[in-house]
């Protein structure tokens, strides 16, 4: 069969021959498709001349399915079971959106603290859905986003790119870390003011979390030696190690070791220093209600507060 023929073949029409080879009368089989008769013999007929076979001998008070159109009959039966199968697939997809595989990039300065507090829930929650995770930065998630290979990311705000959209989950306020003994550790209320020199540690380039930090200590231009770290563990054992202190985000300390009392931590005076974190996905992808639904499940298990409220629970502080 052509394409060309292809194009004329209607389930609709399978449906007739099936009613008429189950009936074995084109009257009764009409009755049952919601048509006339002539409607009916009209369509069988050309059913007939599209597949160049005759699919029943008409016999004066009886059809009969003939011996060629027998397998094609069956084979109509499959492919309608196959059409309702799928029409009940698009309604379960409706009733039951957060469904199947859903491919999630985080953030590497979140997801270690942020996941293992929330896949419990969120596997209770949504039962039907199963989780691929993809850990990296901000730009490289970004670009899967766009590029078709994440559905989703969990991200500092704003997103850098027009085409997503984007839900706010929480606000997650910036903690000061120290080394044991520093000048800091005197002072009762730090500000960001009293940060302005060489000792600020950052995490390597292409950190979000690193372009943040600079925009609120910009640091001086000449006669800084480099220090970056690669990771946020790495850049709290470097605080312990006595080379600096930094700005860290609240759930990478909370309810974590201080590495023997070597890091001390602080909150600072100016109120809202931190970073918003949000669900991010394409605003052209057809699932965004699945998309805020899951942001407003998620909102609902912040695991810190707001800015105003103080942030949420407290690590423990110097």
């Amino acid at each position: 069969m052509t394409l060309h023929n292809m194009a004329g073949l209607s389930l609709r029409d399978l449906e007739y021959a099936v009613a008429v080879a189950d009936l074995r009368h084109f009257g009764r089989a009409a009755e049952r498709c919601h048509v006339s008769q002539p409607t009916l013999s009209e369509q069988i007929r050309k059913l007939e001349a599209l597949l160049g076979v005759v699919l029943f001998e008409r016999l004066p008070r009886r059809v009969a399915v003939t011996p060629q159109g027998a397998p094609l009959i069956e084979r109509a039966r499959a492919i309608l079971r196959e059409a309702r199968g799928l029409l009940d697939l698009a309604q379960q997809q409706q009733a039951e959106p957060m469904k199947g595989r859903l491919r999630i990039g985080v953030i590497a300065t979140l997801g270690p603290y942020y996941l293992p507090a929330l896949l419990r829930d969120v596997r209770a929650r949504f039962p039907q859905l199963v989780l691929r995770l993809q850990e990296g930065r901000t730009d490289a998630l970004v670009e899967a986003l766009e590029q078709c290979e994440l559905d989703a990311a969990l991200i500092a705000l704003p997103a850098p790119s027009a085409a997503l959209e984007s839900a706010e989950l929480f606000f997650e306020p910036f903690l000061l870390a120290f080394p044991q003994g520093h000048a800091l550790r005197a002072q009762r209320r730090i500000s960001l003011d009293a940060l302005q020199s060489g000792e600020l540690l950052l995490l390597e380039e292409g950190h979000c979390l690193r372009d943040q930090a600079l925009s609120l200590c910009p640091l001086p231009r000449e006669g800084r030696e480099e220090r970056f770290a690669s990771s946020l563990e790495m850049l709290r054992h470097m605080i312990a190690a006595g080379e600096g202190f930094s700005l860290l985000p609240q759930l990478a300390v909370q309810g974590r070791t201080d590495l023997g009392g070597l890091i001390s931590l602080r909150r600072l005076a100016e109120p809202g220093v931190g970073r918003r974190i949000g669900l991010v996905w394409r605003g052209t992808d057809p699932r965004r209600e699945s998309f805020s639904e899951l942001a407003a499940f998620l909102r609902q298990m912040s695991p810190v507060g707001r800015p105003e409220d103080g942030g949420g629970a407290q690590p423990a502080m110097a």
